[in-house]
């Protein structure tokens, strides 16, 4: 079983290789290498295909999906966390019969070396202010993780292994982490408590308010890994212009991107605007899901 046409709307990251095996799938393959940026030119892009390639942009709302019959299937080039926070309608599409896939860890390890990078150089003093006076170890820093999905997991086993003590807040206890001495707070005191926060949240989640970073005070790292910002951007801002505090953020979008430009000028606010979870074996790893799930669906 093939499909009839298959179109990847926009750039979808996939390695040269899976766009090749991707040729066994399909009879016909368009790509297109820039975003459509109106819903007329996503339908257009689209046309009268089977199936779609998309990655976190662009937007394939009712209004598309309506507009685009033949789609069967949709397979998502990205994290698929939740119904809500994808840029896919997938309860419109589950309502008309078209199977959408996401994917989901395949950048971790990426993002567990950018925040043990990023707290040595902070924590030493090397290439960035030093945070204290003295130069720090991880040993004993307190570390508390907000949202324990797999990075924040992984990062979490890590930071331990090299010292920290680690607390965190999620929607639940986790039994597991529990038993490796990994403990549960709720989120006030968890903030309270922590010199360094850690931001593992899905993508549109937003807990950290004017409550929440009274409760943080101030002299604090805060290291944010969500896809998107974790925190309302009027009080992150305000939080971020207390000189003694730190925040970090790999790319724009976990700085909010209306407001990202501004916030890079300040001196204690590090982004290099380069997603840390995308390395070369993170590409591979999700040109080989996207492929699994292809080749799912076809029964292949």
């Amino acid at each position: 079983m093939k499909f009839h046409k298959l179109v990847e709307v926009g750039p979808v990251a996939l390695e040269p290789w899976a766009e090749q095996e991707l040729e066994q799938y399909a009879n016909e393959i368009i790509r297109y290498d820039t975003l459509p940026e109106t819903n007329e030119e996503i339908i257009k892009c689209i046309g009268g295909a089977d199936a779609v390639l998309v990655r976190t942009y662009p937007k394939i709302d009712a209004e598309v999906l309506a507009a685009v019959p033949n789609v069967k299937y949709i397979g998502m080039s990205c994290s698929l966390y939740s119904k809500e926070s994808a840029n896919v309608d997938i309860a419109y599409a589950e309502a008309h019969g078209i199977t959408v896939s996401g994917i989901r860890d395949y950048g971790d390890q990426g993002v567990t070396e950018y925040v043990i990078y990023q707290l040595v150089r902070i924590l030493h003093g090397y290439d960035y202010p030093m945070w204290q006076e003295r130069s720090l170890e991880l040993t004993r820093l307190k570390v508390g993780f907000v949202g324990m999905g797999t990075s924040g997991r992984q990062t979490a086993a890590a930071l331990k292994m090299l010292g920290a003590d680690i607390s965190y807040f999620a929607r639940s206890v986790k039994s597991d982490l529990e038993e490796a001495g990994i403990h549960y707070k709720e989120l006030h005191t968890l903030l309270e408590e922590s010199q360094v926060v850690i931001t593992c949240l899905n993508k549109n989640v937003i807990l950290l308010g004017a409550e929440e970073f009274a409760k943080l005070g101030n002299g604090k790292i805060m290291i944010n890994t969500s896809i998107g910002p974790a925190a309302d951007l009027a009080c992150l801002k305000e939080w971020c212009s207390h000189s003694d505090n730190i925040f970090c953020s790999d790319t724009k979008d976990g700085l909010g991107t209306e407001i990202a430009e501004e916030f890079m000028q300040l001196p204690n606010v590090i982004c290099t605007d380069a997603s840390a979870g995308m390395t070369a074996q993170a590409y591979d790893l999700l040109s080989r899901k996207v492929l699994d799930n292809i080749k799912a669906y076809l029964q292949v």
